[in-house]
């Protein structure tokens, strides 16, 4: 078990438009989740334990199937919201409380775990690519007892829309060019986009001030701002500083990368595998309410 508070971001003056700079570059670490599928944990590791809201970020992508076919059988979440977006392959999820669903590429699946739920994700392929991330957004206080929900989200439900020449989003949740995304995420206002840029394309992305944010790059390279830690490789996550808007560039070669942002709580976290709550004595009641059936 492991406790820490998160501190806030520094915050431009009001009224005063700037440009977020990249603070810090971070890259993943191998891993392995559930019965042993390999994936590269960004957030949730010792170069970046969490950035409020951000719990954890991971990338899955393989196309060997060993490495992801025992899948995630049934496990457990209190406290927060998982985020899964595939880009190829096909998972099944289901739940204890009847709820199933079928991730296929372009898809996601928005789960607030709230006061407890039990579930699984496993893989309906026996071959073939699979890849995508699942980000862990924490929930505030307030809303770590709510009742858990599922917003499952379509391919053809997620806008795309020409953000500049040669710049294409699609907008998962939040708002850019005018088009709203189709994930409800009221606690964290998050932003959510998979942005895609051909070679020498640039673009600006309005970002809310006080928000905290990331981008990660999964294909290609791309300039982030114009600071000494500019350059993003594939693989590279960089934390945005303070502003209102970022300045995205693929001066090289063409670039693919996610864009997000959350409205951070300032609140005590308290973590033990799957549960995520405030104090040490919540984490004792949800490790004594799932052995005792209460999910």
């Amino acid at each position: 078990m492991q406790a820490n508070t998160a501190t806030s971001p520094v915050v431009d003056a009001p009224g005063a438009a700037s440009l977020r700079q990249i603070t810090r570059v971070v890259r993943g670490r191998p891993t392995s989740d559930g019965a042993g599928v390999k994936l590269t944990r960004v957030i949730g590791q010792p170069a970046l334990d969490m950035l409020d809201p951000f719990l954890m970020l991971d990338e899955f992508r393989s196309d060997q199937a060993s490495d992801y076919i025992a899948g995630f059988p049934e496990h457990p979440h209190r406290g927060f919201e998982t985020v899964t977006y595939m880009l190829a392959g096909r998972m099944r999820h289901g739940d204890n409380q009847g709820n199933t669903g079928l991730l296929t590429a372009g898809s996601v699946q928005w789960m607030t775990a709230g006061r407890g739920i039990l579930h699984s994700e496993m893989p309906e392929q026996e071959d073939g690519l699979m890849w995508g991330f699942q980000l862990w957004v924490n929930l505030p206080a307030k809303d770590k007892m709510t009742a858990p929900r599922y917003q499952d989200i379509a391919p053809e439900r997620i806008p795309e829309i020409e953000l500049a020449p040669g710049v294409r989003a699609r907008v998962i949740a939040g708002e850019a060019g005018g088009v709203k995304g189709p994930v409800e995420a009221e606690a964290t206002a998050a932003v959510y986009l998979d942005l895609r840029l051909e070679a020498g394309a640039t673009v600006e992305v309005p970002l809310p001030q006080g928000h905290n944010a990331f981008a990660y790059v999964y294909a290609g390279q791309a300039r982030i701002g114009d600071g000494p830690s500019s350059e993003l490789l594939r693989g590279d996550l960089g934390v945005l500083g303070s502003g209102d808007n970022v300045r995205i560039a693929a001066p090289q070669s063409a670039a693919r990368l996610i864009l997000v942002a959350g409205r951070p709580f300032n609140e005590p976290v308290a973590k033990y595998g799957p549960f995520v709550m405030n104090t040490q004595q919540q984490i004792v009641q949800a490790v004594e309410d799932f052995r005792a059936g209460r999910f």
